[in-house]
C-alpha cells in the first residue's frame, strides 16, 4: 500500500520560499494523483494543490494561485510543492495524500504525517 512522508517545512520570513517534498514508499507513485493539504490551528484542513498521476493536470486553491507550484518526479517517487512569496496565513501543517484522480477530495487516502510550515518575521 502507498505510504507517504512529507519533508521540507520550516520557519521562513514573509516573502520567502520553501519547497516541500512528498516521498512515497510501498508502491510506485506514478499510479496516483497526489494532493497537498494544510491545516492551521483552529481551522479545518483545506486543499492546497493537486497533480494528476501523469503530471499533465494541476490545480490550486485560489489563495495560493500564482505563488505555489506543484510538480512530480516519478523516477524519484516524489511530489514537490514549491512555495514562493509566503505569507503568514500560509502557516500550517502541510500534508500530502494519494487518490485515483484529483476530482474528488473524498477519494484521498494514504495521508502522510505532515510537515510544519511557519511564516513569521
Amino acid at each position: 500500500q502507498l505510504q507517504l512522508v512529507e519533508s521540507g517545512g520550516g520557519l521562513v520570513q514573509p516573502g520567502g520560499s520553501l519547497r516541500l517534498s512528498c516521498a512515497a514508499s510501498g508502491s510506485t507513485l506514478d499510479y496516483h494523483a497526489i494532493g497537498w493539504f494544510r491545516q492551521a490551528p483552529g481551522k479545518e484542513r483545506e486543499g492546497v494543490s493537486c497533480i494528476s498521476s501523469s503530471g499533465g493536470s494541476t490545480s490550486y486553491a485560489d489563495s495560493v494561485k500564482g505563488r505555489f507550484t506543484i510538480s512530480r518526479d516519478n523516477a524519484k517517487n516524489t511530489v514537490y510543492l514549491q512555495m514562493n512569496s509566503l505569507k503568514p496565513e500560509d502557516t500550517a501543517i502541510y500534508y500530502c495524500a494519494g487518490a485515483r484522480t484529483c476530482g474528488n477530495i473524498l477519494g484521498f487516502g494514504s495521508w502522510g504525517p505532515g510537515t510544519q510550515v511557519t511564516v513569521s518575521s
